[in-house]
């Protein structure tokens, strides 16, 4: 079927179709406008697709991205959206529109971004969006969607992000969500959602072992803040790339599996506030990425690993209110970069090991409501005050009210002979010259003690002063290598885009319709910063055709470059082939200016 132009006029790619302008004029209608945002789309059309109409987008006259973020837009989303066939993206995020989510979204087989957050939409998720087999990102988090999520998303086999936290949304998590391997993030936190959590993780996957783990792409699961039942799933182990998994406040049950050990990657694990049991895994303490340990307000019982020191890039620690025994790990002290340790309202006896005292970093100490005894490190009572001691009655030294028993008086030796041995003529009392002479010789004795004394100092701070010269040796740190993972995915026009390891996510899409601004020009290309739709900012290089190289050299060469990583080299976090050769080279955004400005001013 031929697109047929509005107005009249010839069709020439850029005029917007009849379809979709009537789509848009609806569209517009629909909406509340305060601040005259839609004021462009005017009666004509026929500017529509040359950026002439505020945040519209099109490709041969078809309407391909509608954007309109922070625009103040109230009102609601016309049915009539489902007539732009060719409509990639959606993007409304952070207005004041209310009703539903339209079910004509459905229809829209070519949808690859719905970003519909912040705003103030009820009624359930339709059903019909899991049709969308090519969908991408479904992002409606922060409203006031009720019902159950849809089963189907499964189908979905591009779909990487999926946000709907902050809802009040009700019934199980469909156990197909769980079998996605293009799922990077999956957040459904703050809500009504009950059952059990899927243990079917990577079920339909036939690959074992590493290969099982690498297959499947998730990074971030949040589930806290539900009504979660059931235990914790062990298959969740095969999701080799995880690096955060938050549960906290929910109702799970049974114990910590082993198999967590096996996540390389984990930085986050949060399972606080639930009814979890049994032991402290061992194997918990091969998380070397972990930097944060969370497992307050459980049952967990028996003693704590001697291996803890295997979590040796741990910040924060926390295992308060559970059922916990035994003394504190003398380990605990070998993680240098501890920064946060609770352990308090558990039944820890025995002393505080001193090498917590050595932690210099630790600004948060609690061991409170224990069996502790002893005496408090110094290092410790000078830097904490008494409500992180609180609580144990054999506890002593860590404040004014609490000191430490002093030790007894040594016997007196056998060989002093007893002032009654003493003949009675050495009984005497002495005389006055006695007495001068005793107390001049006592005077001159402090006297030559104190020219001793001031000697020392005097000889110590020469010492010290000829040796500031020196310079101490720097601290080494070892950086933790990471491995890339690879994201490939194709853009509006085509094109390969390529990841790696990096904070955020983001498709050819997002960075084709990211607002830029050019940073600087070399003979070499264009340096841009790109803002993406989810407010995060990169600086892109968009390469000269006459100076990049063929495709195979130039992918060859850049794949090794996104492998480097180095504290004072900026990391490539991908690249995208577009289908006419243009190359980007995409980079972490340096708000400070560039290296050339801070040398030549």
């Amino acid at each position: 079927m031929l697109a047929t132009p509005v107005s009249g006029q010839s069709y020439d790619g850029i005029v917007v179709t009849q379809s979709d302008f009537q789509a848009l004029q609806a569209f517009k209608h629909a909406f509340d406008d305060p601040k005259g945002v839609l004021r462009s789309w005017n009666d004509s059309g026929a500017s529509a697709c040359s950026g002439g109409w505020v945040g519209i987008k099109c490709v041969r006259g078809q309407v391909i991205s509608i954007q309109l973020p922070w625009k103040g837009l109230g009102g609601r989303i016309s049915e009539k959206i489902g007539q732009l066939s060719a409509l990639r993206k959606l993007s409304l995020h952070d207005n004041l529109i209310q009703g539903f989510v339209p079910t004509s979204l459905g229809w829209l087989r070519d949808l690859r971004g719905v970003y519909l957050f912040n705003n103030r939409l009820s009624g359930q998720i339709p059903p019909s969006i899991v049709q969308c087999s090519i969908l991408q990102a479904l992002d409606l988090s922060n409203n006031a969607l009720t019902g159950v999520i849809p089963t189907g998303f499964g189908n979905s086999s591009k779909l990487y992000r999926l946000n709907l936290s902050f809802n009040s949304l009700s019934g199980p998590i469909p156990a197909d969500l769980s079998r996605i391997p293009s799922l990077t993030f999956i957040a459904l936190q703050h809500n009504n959602l009950s059952g059990s959590i899927p243990d079917n993780w990577g079920s339909s996957n036939s690959k074992k072992g590493a290969a099982e783990r690498n297959y499947y792409q998730l990074q971030i699961l949040n589930l806290d803040y539900n009504s979660f039942s059931g235990p914790f799933p062990a298959s969740i182990s095969r999701m080799g790339r995880l690096e955060e998994i938050t549960l906290s406040h929910n109702q799970i049950n049974g114990s910590i599996p082993a198999e967590l050990g096996e996540l390389p990657r984990l930085q986050t694990l949060d399972i606080s506030y639930n009814n979890i049991n049994g032991s402290f895994p061992q194997s918990l303490s091969n998380l070397s990425s972990l930097a944060r340990l969370n497992i307050a307000n459980n049952r967990i019982q028996g003693n704590l690993p001697d291996t803890m020191n295997g979590l040796k890039n741990l910040k924060t620690l926390v295992l308060r209110r559970n059922h916990l025994s035994g003394s504190i790990p003398e380990t605990l002290g070998n993680i240098s970069g501890l920064l946060q340790l609770d352990l308090a309202e558990n039944s820890f006896n025995g002393s505080i090991p001193a090498s917590i005292g050595e932690l210099s970093d630790l600004n948060a100490l609690n061991v409170s409501y224990n069996n502790l005894s002893g005496a408090v490190p110094t290092q410790l009572w000078m830097r904490f005050n008494s409500s992180s001691f609180v609580g144990n009655l054999q506890l002593c030294g860590y404040s004014s009210s609490v000191p430490c028993p002093s030790p007894p008086p040594p016997p007196p030796a056998s060989n002093v002979t007893e002032p009654s041995s003493f003949p009675s003529s050495q009984r005497q009392k002495l005389s006055k010259k006695d007495i001068i002479l005793i107390a001049a010789g006592v005077l001159l004795a402090i006297l030559l003690l104190l020219c001793c004394i001031l000697l020392c100092c005097l000889m110590l701070k020469k010492t010290t002063t000829s040796g500031k010269g020196g310079e101490a040796a720097p601290r080494k740190e070892k950086a933790v290598p990471t491995a890339a993972a690879d994201i490939e995915g194709g853009g509006e026009a085509g094109g390969k885009l390529v990841h790696f390891d990096g904070p955020f996510v983001f498709t050819a899409d997002d960075l084709l319709c990211a607002t830029a601004e050019v940073m600087g020009k070399s003979t070499y290309g264009t340096v841009y910063k790109a803002t993406l739709e989810d407010g995060n900012q990169v600086a892109v290089k968009r390469l000269r055709e006459k100076i990049a190289k063929n495709q195979r050299e130039f992918e060859t060469e850049v794949n090794m470059l996104g492998k480097i990583r180095h504290p004072n080299l900026l990391a490539l976090r991908a690249y995208y082939l577009g289908p006419k050769g243009e190359k980007l080279l995409v980079f972490d955004f340096m708000p400070r200016g560039s290296l050339a400005a801070f040398l030549h001013g």
